[in-house]
């Protein structure tokens, strides 16, 4: 078997905002495999900035997994516990080698075109006029759940956008999530929980930067809306450090990016932790190129979770990879009559 790993620059339709700063392209790499006439393909997702694998040796620790591809997916799954994004990558791979087709790696009624995911429609941070354009155009093209990423314009202006909405819809007909990505202070964070609150928010992402415990855990016990962890599931390995923070803090949700917390497994060790402390739980893409927003959604689709998932960022970039993916009335869906077009 042979293995090889090529970079790829995806570039945004338009420049996306976040609170880390604007984005105008997204840096991925794939690992390809190759076991005589068997090819696999798996998308190790680097998130800079955020992946906890951003580091100066990632490239060095690709090539070095491609010179060993001998010792097999196990054994390297080990050897990269530190780089989720290559773990995820490796698992896709091998995964994609033994299947019956590249990209069909969980078939199901999903890949079949027979069933499709509820998703959230996701809007960027921008100004107020940048914004009320997104959220006209997903309530248009038919979601019925939208996150909406705050903490990057002052947050007054960001509660007069989320109250235009609810003066419009109710919360049976849009359900509306938001995602702070910890730009909030300790101090004033549950004041700022109350405001939204009254306006019927489904959730909100990590209120505030990772890595307080004690504060975050007060904040779930005293919050007036659920309080769903992302990036404070970034850089923990071992399943007794997921216990002692799930435990510790006690959130109401916790979201999962595959390319961020080692891919199916470090999910799946969340899911069954989150489950016995009765915390629910979806699993959210990362920016990845169709690959890997693939990958996820056929996995997503297996685990059976009926809320809507984290899985629009497909239509992102001008050069993403042709797959049968496509959004649908607020849903992801596998078009069988599209092909993939893989050309690195």
């Amino acid at each position: 078997m042979r293995a090889t790993y090529h970079k790829y620059i995806l570039n945004f339709k338009r420049p996306s905002g976040t609170s880390r700063g604007i984005l105008k392209t997204k840096e991925t790499w794939f690992i390809i495999l190759q076991n005589n006439d068997k090819i696999g393909i798996g998308e190790c997702g680097l998130l800079r900035t955020l992946s906890i694998d951003d580091r100066p040796d990632y490239e060095a620790k690709l090539k070095w997994v491609c010179n060993n591809i001998h010792l097999g997916v196990d054994r390297l799954l080990v050897e990269v516990f530190d780089f989720p994004s290559i773990q995820f990558g490796l698992e896709q791979a091998f995964l994609s080698l033994v299947s019956q087709t590249p990209f069909h790696l969980f078939p199901s009624e999903f890949t079949a075109g027979k069933k499709s995911i509820p998703i959230n429609g996701l809007i960027w941070m921008g100004d107020k006029a940048f914004m009320k354009t997104q959220i006209k155009e997903k309530l248009a093209s038919g979601f019925t759940c939208i996150k909406m990423k705050i903490g990057a314009i002052d947050f007054d202006t960001e509660l007069t956008l989320l109250k235009a909405i609810r003066k419009e819809f109710s919360a049976k007909e849009i359900e509306l999530r938001v995602d702070a990505n910890g730009a909030f202070n300790p101090n004033d964070a549950l004041e700022k929980l109350k405001k939204l609150s009254v306006l019927e928010i489904h959730s909100i992402e990590q209120p505030i930067q990772q890595g307080q415990l004690q504060e975050m855990a007060n904040l779930c016990d005293k919050t007036p809306l659920p309080i769903a962890l992302d990036e404070e599931l970034i850089g923990v390995f071992s399943v007794t450090k997921k216990q002692e923070i799930l435990q510790t803090i006690q959130p109401q949700y916790i979201i999962l990016k595959p390319s961020l917390v080692g891919g199916y497994k470090g999910s799946e060790e969340w899911i069954a932790i989150a489950n016995q402390q009765n915390c629910n739980w979806w699993i959210t893409s990362a920016l990845e190129s169709n690959v890997g927003l693939n990958a996820i959604a056929q996995w997503t689709f297996t685990l059976q979770n009926k809320m809507p998932q984290g899985l629009g960022t497909g239509g992102l970039y001008t050069n993403n990879i042709e797959a049968p993916l496509e959004i649908f009335k607020g849903n992801l869906q596998y078009n069988n009559l599209k092909k993939w077009k893989f050309n690195l």
